[in-house]
């Protein structure tokens, strides 16, 4: 299945997202410690100059982070993500009144305050492990949801992980947490294997070449590969220079049913989602 054989629309706030063709969230972390561009938007120029520069480019989501989870990543308390979320959420929402914008958090309370700041999906990097009432909460506020697989915490989670078969397990995962999402009254939903997190360089490619098989539950499914260690240890770089491995594992995973491309470059990534669109016809 690709995303060009199912019409998935999402409505919610005023708003509709249509996967009929792939989507671009653009990211945007607010943190000093991110893996790649950490300490790049802390301040309300830097932040803005490169949310318009996103979606100038063709970004439909725009996703904030403001907690790092990066391997090894310390937790910031909630005051702290919370007061560096909510300016920006509302800044931006104030700006641009149409962009969609994700919210990066597995804690319920900055999800619902981050919805009630303007922000329309909640990204939950652990799936609902790291927060029992998440799942009520996006019921609550009626927001799509991205559910995310992840082995362990940010801290802990690159400290050797083990699975018997990481296909089989990832999707054992989904498929009982997309029962208990759709028992609390969430419905739209959009999948995310969560490579890097938790997850060895074979497991990543595992999961990036079996990718159609998480489109089988019927929701879009996001690839968040964008200059993670998958391409940084094969080729021997750093994420400075993984662009180009990025862009061919986007592809791939576009041709493995991908919806959502989740990138730090912008513009690379639409070029390859045109590129595969022709290619397809």
């Amino acid at each position: 299945m690709t995303s060009q054989d199912t019409n998935y629309t999402y409505n919610f706030s005023g708003k509709s997202l249509n996967f009929l063709r792939p989507v671009v969230m653009g990211i945007l972390n607010i943190t000093p410690d991110s893996f790649f561009d950490g300490g790049r938007y802390t301040n309300e120029k830097s932040i803005i100059e490169h949310v318009e520069k996103m979606l100038s480019e063709g970004a439909t989501i725009v996703d904030i982070g403001a907690n790092s989870t990066r391997p090894g990543a310390e937790e910031v308390s909630e005051n702290e993500e919370l007061e560096r979320l909510l300016p920006v959420i509302k800044n931006i929402r104030k700006r641009y009144n149409k962009v969609i914008i994700s919210a990066d958090t597995f804690r319920s309370s900055v999800a619902r305050k981050a919805f009630d700041a303007g922000a329309d999906i909640i990204n939950d990097v652990s799936g609902g492990t790291l927060d029992n009432n998440m799942f009520a909460t996006v019921a609550d506020v009626k927001a799509p949801y991205i559910l995310m697989h992840m082995q362990g915490t940010p801290k802990n989670m690159q400290k050797d992980p083990q699975y018997t078969d990481v296909v089989v397990e990832v999707k054992s995962f989904f498929q009982k947490k997309i029962q208990q999402l759709n028992n609390a009254g969430v419905q739209q939903i959009i999948i995310d294997p969560g490579f890097g997190f938790g997850k060895t360089v074979s497991h990543n490619f595992a999961l990036l070449k079996n990718l159609k098989e998480f489109g089988s539950f019927g929701y879009p499914v996001l690839a968040g590969l964008s200059r993670k260690s998958m391409v940084n240890k094969v080729l021997g770089t750093l994420p400075a220079y993984a662009l180009n491995g990025t862009t061919a594992l986007n592809t791939l995973a576009l041709l493995n049913g991908a919806s959502i491309l989740r990138v730090h470059d912008v513009k690379e990534a639409i070029e390859t989602i045109k590129l595969i669109q022709e290619y397809l016809i």
